[in-house]
Order: structure tokens, then sequence, then C-alpha cells
């Protein structure tokens, strides 16, 4: 269980949330035979792209060992998963693991510690090489590891070409990594960017971090989902949005890929607006901001986050900052109480959640209690 989870109240519609996409993608796939000479050479390159910005090498050194171990045994490994990226380069989708411990064994240097990597001393290790580093082998086996050849399946969305949220997708059926990759973390793999850069840098504000209820970021990249959605829901896009009930997750998909590389004033209002609301919210109620009263004693707060009142609160801030015609109240826990007990506000924070109609009520709502404002 992640040490991480309980920190966020759950909400049964978000949880559930998933989406079919319609669209009838036309994706061309085929096999190739790629040697660890190849991958090396285009990851140096930047021709072979990480999976996400920041993603941790999380096999050990006796894992790692083993990998390494198989190849020069001449054991068959298993395929690897890449995705061809519009501008031709290749996006690692399943094989992260393998490709790096190739890699860092023969640069070298272990990611994990940053010493010099040598094989485990483990018994699971052919005692030829055990304790050895790629420098100490003998020129045999230092070819067998660069010749050695791992079967890689290639796809790319031909159709429709505007929109490749084919990849999202395939991420969540073809990842074998043994743990289910969350929403954030796929966005992360495939929306790399600006935008994805910017996620990062505005996880780390302490006052978000007070607010989110855990002192470093997320591990599996919630916290950064959050900070997305609260551009997502001041996008253009979204006030234009016709349809009442929307698919959250594929909205959230969507935008960060067409948004990945906004130019650098679009950056820096991003990063100014988020800020300033935070800093707000901070300042008047707290770090108990984005939490729910009691539902046994409406005089103490559910100690976990809720999605529903951080975006309501947060994005009726944010309104209220852009607007500047507001107010802030004179004791903003006595108001931030009344609207948690608002029967249309707790109605619009737990039922229906995802319906426009719901999200506009509750950020209404927000604005009329704490900032004296109508939301429009």
């Amino acid at each position: 269980m992640n040490k991480d989870k309980d920190v966020i109240q759950h909400i049964k519609e978000e949880d559930n949330d998933s989406y079919s996409d319609d669209s009838l993608f036309q994706i061309r796939s085929w096999g190739a035979d790629l040697s660890f000479r190849e991958l090396i050479q285009r990851y140096v390159d930047e021709e072979l792209l990480k999976p996400e910005l920041q993603r941790q090498y999380v096999w050990d050194r006796i894992e790692a060992s083993r990998f390494i171990d198989s190849i020069l045994l001449g054991l068959p490994v298993p395929s690897i998963f890449l995705a061809q990226t519009q501008d031709e380069k290749l996006l690692i989708i399943d094989g992260y693991q393998r490709i790096m411990s190739v890699y860092d064994y023969v640069r070298g240097i272990f990611s994990r510690d940053g010493k010099i990597f040598r094989l485990s001393r483990s018994d699971k290790i052919h005692k030829n090489w055990r304790g050895q580093a790629f420098s100490e082998l003998g020129g045999t086996e230092q070819r067998r590891i660069r010749n050695t050849t791992i079967h890689a399946i290639l796809f790319v969305q031909q159709e429709p070409k505007e929109d490749d949220t084919s990849l999202f997708q395939i991420f969540e059926r073809i990842n074998t990594s043994g743990r289910t990759l969350l929403p954030q973390e796929i966005r992360n793999c495939v929306a790399q960017g600006e935008l994805n850069k910017l996620l990062f840098e505005l996880n780390k504000i302490p006052e978000w971090r007070k607010l989110f209820g855990l002192p470093e970021p997320d591990t599996r990249m919630r916290d950064m989902e959050y900070i997305l959605r609260f551009f997502a829901l001041t996008s253009k896009k979204y006030r234009e949005d016709t349809k009442d009930k929307i698919s959250l997750k594929r909205f959230l998909d969507i935008y960060m890929k067409e948004n990945a590389n906004p130019p650098e004033f679009t950056l820096i209002e991003y990063r100014e607006r988020f800020a300033e609301s935070i800093l707000m919210i901070e300042e008047l109620f707290g770090r108990s901001a984005f939490h729910n009263i009691s539902p046994s004693d409406p005089t103490k707060f559910v100690q976990k986050f809720s999605p529903t009142i951080y975006d309501s609160i947060l994005l009726a801030a944010n309104f209220a900052l852009q607007n500047g015609n507001y107010s802030t109240p004179h004791d903003p826990q006595k108001k931030r109480r009344e609207l948690l007990n608002d029967p249309e506000y707790r109605t619009a924070i737990s039922k229906e959640t995802m319906t426009k109609s719901a999200i506009n009520v509750r950020i209404s709502k927000a604005c009329e209690y704490l900032f004296g404002i109508v939301y429009e």
C-alpha cells in the first residue's frame, strides 16, 4: 500500500473516472531487433526518451546484475515497447529498467547510488564475472553486451494526426513493470515539455506542500495532477466546452498534451496565478483549507485533502485575484464553515462531481461566501 494514500479524501465518482476513447486510431506496429550498442547511442543522442522526467531507476544492484548476467550467459531477454513520436524519436513505453541497467553498466556508474557499477558478488551471478565492472571484463564479454539484441515492438499512430491520445491508453494497457501507472504518471510520460517541468517546479512551493498534506512530493504524482487540474479548469477550452458531464481524466490528458510547450509568457502567467492563489488560501485559511468538516463533529475537520473542495476554493481565489473587485472575510474560518455547511455546496462537492454544473455551483458558492463576488 502506498504510504501516501490516506492524505486524499476519495470521491467515488473521481476514483472511478475512466473513458473509452471513441476515436478510431490507425496505428502501425512492427518488430525490430535493436542492439544495446544502438540503444545506448540513441539514449546519449537524446533520440531515445525516458518515459518521464525525473523517473527514478528502481532496480537494486542485484536485480540489475542479474539482468547483465543473463545477457552474458546468452539467455533471451523480454521484449521492450517503444513509441515513435512525431519528430522521429523513440519514447520508452516499457523496458526502461532493462535499458538503463545496461546503460549504467557500460558507462560504469550505478544510477541508484552514483558509485562504480560492479556486478553483485551474489552467488546468483556467474563466478566468471562476479564483482566485475564493465571495464574489467574481457573484450569478448564487452562486445557480447554491446552486440546483444533485444526485440523491440515499435508503434506509431498514423491517424488522426492531430490527436495522439492513443498513447495514454497504450501506456495503461502495455505496462509490464508490475505497477499500474496512475493517470498523472502516464501524462508525465506522454506529454513531456515545459508545462510538465512547471508542474514539478510548482509542486515544491512550501505553502502548497502544507495544503496538500505531505512535506515531500507524492511518489505517485497525484499532487501534480491537482496543479494541472487548476490550469485545466481555468482554461478557455474548459469554459467553452458545452458538454455538462465530462471525463476529467480525459480532459486532463488532452489539455496537458495540447499545452505541453506553451510560450514563455504563458508559463510566467501560470506560475504567478497558481502561486498567488495558493499563498492567498494558505494565509486566509491555513493548512486545513482544503479539508471537509467531520460528519460526526461539525466543529472539527477531516484530516484529508478534498479534491472538490480544493478546486472550488482555489478557483474562487484565482477568480477573485483576476477580477480584482473582492473582499476577504473578517473571520475567514467562520465563513469557510458556513460554506462547508451550505446544502447546495455539500451536494456539489459529493455528488455528480464531474458535471460542469456541479463544478460551477461549488466555485460560485466559494466566491460568494469567501470573497463576496459573483462567479461568471
